[in-house]
């Protein structure tokens, strides 16, 4: 069944010296990376030692002449090969203009693990063909300047191929902002050609089937944490820490109160190293001086090597340290809500609703510590609500970027280690407010087609004054849920689909298709657009006034009239134009901008 089980480096499985060819078969999806997946792989490689391991391929061996190339269709393992030629492909376009002998042989050395050598243009990987996978990926290497002229298929440029190429040219860019330096690319470039892959190859496709399905769905594979576990309680056993049954139920109560969503559970251990670092690393450091014997950072890729080693130290300790600090997260995460203040928890609830989890690194530290840092009720209010709105600036502007904030925090907790009590708070609203945004940039951001660039932040927003406005006579929970759907949700005043109804274009345009479709492009996404109405509503691309006007089966008011104070306008409104969307949006902008503001906190 199974050929044979090798792990090499990416350079030997790009290897110039051997003439292999990966083809990816037509049967095989389309090449569907995003950003997260770019962004992992390229900071992986980056951020961990030389050797870093990427996964493995499935490979079926399709030569059939010992004197020709070696073909081999990729059954498994697609996205990851793609991406390290699309990787290939920056870094080619990077370093090709230095005029240094030693870099062009580096630049000639990347073409041949893209292109064979001496050969018509023999492509090293073959990408999958749907969705014009292939023929971007070919206008791309012509575009390189790696094979001859290819025609550039429509709308390339918004496809997969070619954005994880421009990904990488800016990473690339970021990593060298002085175009002269190599230095830093060659050295990102030898960690790239150093981590490993695993390749399996078999001789039939019922073989390679076989296997996939056997990797894939045999049972639920051993995670990170299962194996933080098993190393845990087999090292109190082995030094015979008493009652293992008593350790394990206090295992049980920690993973229990995070939840059983295991991307969470995962999280809390990633985030408690990072939140306590320094200390965890302290009876590890050596007289070389070397501050981060562990890690300068937990990732899923280094998550076990870490643990391996803490856990060795005082196995029983380090459980009860992690048993106190996953008490806090569950605090953070709302599972032990009862001890928390009305207005804590609801601020907790804000930083889950406004996509702020990057933020448990420094709260958990902050819970933890409470005491120690002088902290009161009042002021630990005060720095949640802080942190929901830089998140709100952040995921509006994108600044700081996602892989700048964890290390952001950690920088944090390492200013205020000797502070306390009012030194503690201004520190982190100082930092917090260094890297963020202009006002200016936040205005024009929030007037912009904001739904369009991140409708979790939009939907965030719109929820965030509805609340502020209700009383107790009419409370609603907007981020209730019926299954997987939200109860409430954001509604377009003026359609956003292709087919603009024509009461909107008489309404928005005087009857002009044209100039209603133009509307359309420009005001649809923004704030003063949106509003929130009961989801099963089915508003869709009705009429103003029926959306307005809108009851449910009871005969309770589900579209605009639905006493959600977001609404008070469009209650009363007879008509939707452009000026009373720009004057919306000006108004929740304003509004947006006053309770935001950590310039002022």
């Amino acid at each position: 069944m199974i050929r044979s089980v090798n792990k090499y480096q990416i350079s030997e499985i790009f290897s110039t010296e051997r003439a292999v060819i990966y083809n990816v078969p037509r049967y095989q999806r389309e090449y569907t990376w995003g950003t997260s997946q770019w962004e992992e792989l390229f900071d992986d490689i980056n951020e961990n030692e030389s050797g870093y391991f990427l996964g493995s391929i499935i490979c079926i061996d399709q030569s059939t002449d010992t004197l020709q190339n070696s073909k081999l269709e990729v059954v498994d393992g697609q996205q990851r090969l793609t991406t390290l030629s699309l990787l290939f492909a920056a870094l080619y376009t990077r370093l090709r203009s230095s005029q240094d002998e030693s870099i062009r042989s580096k630049v000639n050395t990347l073409k041949n693990r893209l292109i064979l050598e001496d050969s018509n243009e023999v492509l090293r990987l073959t990408p999958q063909q749907q969705n014009n996978n292939l023929n971007d990926y070919l206008a791309l290497l012509y575009e390189v300047g790696l094979i001859g002229e290819r025609e550039r298929p429509a709308n390339a440029g918004n496809r997969k191929i070619i954005k994880a190429y421009r990904y990488f040219e800016n990473r690339l860019d970021n990593l060298t902002p002085d175009n002269q330096d190599y230095t830093q690319i060659l050295a990102f470039l030898n960690k790239t050609y150093q981590a490993c892959l695993v390749k399996i190859e078999v001789l039939t496709h019922s073989d390679a089937y076989t296997l996939f399905e056997t990797l894939n769905n045999r049972g639920a594979p051993l995670t990170a944490v299962d194996l933080i576990k098993n190393k845990l309680l087999s090292q109190l056993e082995n030094a015979n820490q008493g009652n293992l049954e008593r350790y394990f139920d206090r295992w049980n109560r920690l993973i229990t109160q995070l939840g059983d969503d295991y991307a969470i559970q995962e999280r809390f251990f990633r985030q408690y190293y990072n939140s306590f670092k320094n200390e965890l690393n302290s009876p590890f450091r050596t007289e070389d001086g070397q501050r981060d014997p562990l890690g300068t950072l937990a990732t899923r890729s280094n998550l076990i090597q870490i643990y391996e080693r803490l856990i060795t130290r005082e196995p029983a300790h380090f459980l009860e340290s992690l048993y106190e600090a996953s008490n806090c997260y569950a605090m953070m995460l709302s599972t032990r809500a009862h001890e928390l203040s009305a207005r804590l928890e609801k601020e907790f609830q804000n930083i889950d609703h406004v996509q702020a989890a990057p933020a448990y690194v420094l709260l958990m530290n902050l819970l933890l510590y409470k005491e120690r840092y002088e902290l009161s009720d009042e002021q630990v209010e005060r720095l949640v609500f802080l942190l929901v709105s830089f998140f709100v600036r952040r995921n509006v502007t994108d600044t700081p970027p996602t892989r700048d904030i964890t290390r952001l925090f950690m920088r944090i907790i390492d200013r205020i280690e000797h502070l306390r009590g009012e030194e503690v708070f201004s520190t982190i609203r100082n930092e917090l407010r260094s890297v963020s945004t202009s006002d200016e940039i936040f205005r024009r951001k929030l007037e912009g087609a904001i739904y369009e660039e991140n409708s979790g932040i939009a939907r965030f927003i719109l929820c965030y004054l509805a609340e502020k406005g209700m009383t107790n006579e009419y409370n609603s929970d907007l981020w209730k849920k019926d299954g997987k759907q939200y109860s409430w949700t954001i509604e377009h005043i003026f359609p956003q689909g292709e087919n603009i109804p024509d009461a909107w274009v008489q309404m928005i345009a005087n009857g002009d298709q044209q100039l209603a479709t133009a509307h359309q492009k420009t005001y649809v996404h923004t704030l003063g657009n949106l509003t929130i109405t009961a989801y099963n509503s089915s508003l869709g691309n009705k009429s103003f006034e029926e959306k307005r006007d809108r009851v449910d089966r009871n005969g309770n008011y589900v579209g605009f009239k639905n006493r959600l104070n977001l609404n008070e306008r469009l209650a009363t409104a007879t008509t939707w134009t452009t000026e009373q969307i720009a004057l919306r949006t000006q108004s929740i902008v304003n509004q947006v901008m006053a309770e935001f503001n950590i310039h002022d906190l």
